[in-house]
């Protein structure tokens, strides 16, 4: 089974200057857990900013959800594989660095999105 097989292309993108309330919101209005965060030129790599990322700053260090924008609190470079890999490769990647979410990409664009998630449907589907 290959990365393309499992992956999700419909992405919800966020600018890196937008603030965390905007990315809350985002994140309700999508009902999602993480967004991809957009590039700021054609050589840059792209971001990944989770409710996780969002917690630590605004709860643990008084962050203010206003002030702070995406790019603060992102992880960027987002680690990323292309859509032909096998995607037992890709549960390696995401057990050894302890991560849920792997961006897909093309020739340095964004074409989808890979998540724990997808790994664990994708393995009860071939038990059934």
């Amino acid at each position: 089974m290959l990365v393309q097989d499992v992956m999700v292309s419909d992405v919800v993108m966020i600018s890196p200057f937008a603030t965390l309330r905007d990315a809350l919101s985002m994140m309700k209005r999508h009902s999602l857990k993480s967004l991809v965060v957009d590039k700021n030129h054609d050589h840059d790599a792209y971001g990944l900013i989770t409710y996780t990322n969002i917690v630590k700053t605004v709860i643990a260090e008084s962050g203010d959800i206003d002030l702070l924008n995406v790019y603060d609190v992102c992880a960027k470079p987002a680690l990323t594989v292309g859509k032909s890999l096998a995607v037992r490769h890709v549960a390696e990647m995401m057990s050894q660095h302890r991560i849920k979410r792997i961006l897909v990409v093309e020739d340095n664009t964004l074409v989808g999105l890979v998540t724990m998630d997808d790994l664990v449907e994708a393995l009860l589907q071939e038990i059934d």
